[in-house]
């Protein structure tokens, strides 16, 4: 099966089954691509009983190619990726995107979720 991000985007339905499924979103960062920010990737991720398998985004304007697979882990350009070794939230930096959904309910919850996270005393 194949499950394309642009035309569910479109209003077209999916089902994720426990068939073999390739999720493919080929301008991941529709918006940062329209705007013309260079944030930009294609990803692709692999499902088998509804559990993801493997993954790739390849970063076009970084050209980086990001890989991952159940169970060995993650590459950028095949060198190994490790996360850090920071426990203590209040030395971390912070990443989140809002989404593109305007719903004034999205956006109630939206703003609650941000609220939280900003009340952590992070770096930024």
């Amino acid at each position: 099966s194949f499950i394309g991000e642009e035309s569910v985007a479109a209003g077209a339905g999916s089902i994720l089954t426990d068939d073999p499924t390739w999720i493919i979103d080929p301008i991941d960062g529709t918006t940062n691509f329209v705007h013309r920010f260079p944030f930009v990737a294609v990803s692709i991720g692999f499902v088998v009983n509804k559990k993801i398998e493997f993954g790739i985004v390849y970063s076009c304007v970084e050209d980086k190619m990001y890989t991952a697979r159940k169970g060995k882990g993650a590459f950028c350009n095949g060198q190994k990726l490790q996360v850090s070794g920071q426990e203590d939230i209040t030395k971390s930096l912070l990443v989140t995107e809002l989404g593109s959904n305007r719903d004034p309910e999205a956006i109630k919850i939206i703003l609650s979720n941000m609220e939280r996270l900003l009340s952590i005393p992070i770096h930024g």
